[in-house]
């Protein structure tokens, strides 16, 4: 579920929100009809995850309504994982509270960093107090699934500076890691920044130190990588929702903006709230586009999302998925690689190295442009 709301557009961020808080109530009104008009003869659900922008904008009793919506419309199973996402700047002990007593059960804080430069830098509404209260809130709340976002690859950052971070993390003992590289997204504020020479960005070759140094220390702190820049203390601590979308498992998308997939069709509503709000009072779904994925087009993207993957590509799932033998038609260019050093192989799984995860785009590249 899609909330598109944001106290304050962070300048780095491409997806879809608003800072009008007046649509607040008529949203969360229209979302409650999109749940019910999506839930008739849908499948069995046991992840629900609360997006945005910025879910813990919406009060504790909008959220609460959210939730019971969902589990009157919805086939939900027992024991599903409820996540919420929050920024540490618009939480108290309070609302996180009643997010527990809704049912919530996972919780995600965009932390981002522990330092007050990178904060500024990202344009972000809270402080490194904020976070530090946030964390502890959360768990005072009754939250034993905890999870942080972190953001590294910022310019001027050093590994001792980034490592600085971590440490921060991992001293709050959270389930769950999130580690992305700060990337420049066509059509932001600060990728025009960028384009007028306002800042320089940092080298690729220290990006990737980062990246390797990220990996190796949260290793040796019991945090296994599960995903390029997925990490939890234990399997069972994985996020059970995210590890759907890298495995073709369905799923629906609810608010504006949001995307759904029941293969091999893939919809998406409308990016406005307005147009969002408007259709659903009028009795209509605010689906913007829909496209139907060629079998070439779900190889690719299996290719793609195994290779993202720390256990890599199951060959034998995508075998019987797509009744290929995967080493007979990539055999060739998966050699070359496995010769580099890039990727490493079985007969069961073909998944690439600390190195190559560095190459992910090209390989990814090479994989996918041969003759299906």
């Amino acid at each position: 579920m899609h909330i598109p709301f944001c106290v304050k557009k962070c300048p780095y961020c491409d997806f879809y929100s608003i800072t009008d808080a007046a649509l607040k109530k008529s949203f969360v009104s229209a979302l409650i009809k999109e749940i019910s008009m999506a839930g008739r003869n849908s499948p069995v659900f046991n992840t629900l995850y609360i997006g945005g922008g910025t879910p813990s904008v919406l009060s504790e009793n909008s959220i609460s309504r959210i939730v019971e919506a969902a589990y009157d419309s919805f086939n939900i199973l027992p024991h599903t994982e409820i996540t919420i996402e929050v920024n540490p700047g618009t939480v108290k002990p309070e609302k996180l509270k009643e997010y527990k007593g809704a049912g919530v059960n996972r919780i995600s804080i965009g932390v981002q960093s522990f330092q007050k430069s990178n904060l500024n830098f990202l344009g972000r509404i809270h402080t490194v107090e904020d976070a530090d209260l946030a964390i502890k809130w959360a768990r005072d709340a009754g939250f034993e699934n905890i999870g942080m976002d972190l953001i590294y690859g910022i310019p001027g950052q050093t590994r001792k500076s980034w490592l600085y971070d971590l440490e921060q993390a991992i001293s709050y003992e959270s389930e769950h890691l999130s580690c992305y590289m700060l990337t420049y997204e066509s059509g932001t504020p600060m990728k025009k920044d960028l384009e007028k020479g306002s800042f320089k960005p940092l080298d690729e070759k220290t990006a990737g130190e980062l990246f390797t140094a990220t990996v190796e220390f949260l290793a040796g702190k019991g945090y296994a990588q599960y995903e390029i820049s997925n990490f939890a203390r234990a399997k069972n601590l994985r996020s059970r929702h995210n590890q759907k979308y890298w495995s073709f498992a369905p799923y629906i998308g609810l608010g504006p903006s949001a995307h759904s997939f029941i293969e091999t069709r893939r919809c998406w509503n409308k990016a406005s709230v307005t147009a969002y709000i408007k259709d659903l009072e009028e009795g209509r779904p605010p689906i913007d586009g829909q496209e139907v994925l060629s079998r070439e087009q779900m190889m690719m993207e299996s290719i793609f999302l195994g290779l993202r993957k720390a256990d890599g590509i199951d060959v034998s799932e995508f075998n019987s998925r797509f009744d290929e033998d995967f080493f007979k038609i990539l055999g060739k260019p998966i050699g070359d690689f496995e010769k580099k050093g890039l990727v490493v192989t079985n007969r069961k799984s073909c998944a690439l190295t600390l190195k190559g995860v560095l190459f992910l785009d090209s390989i990814t590249s090479m994989l996918v442009g041969q003759d299906f």
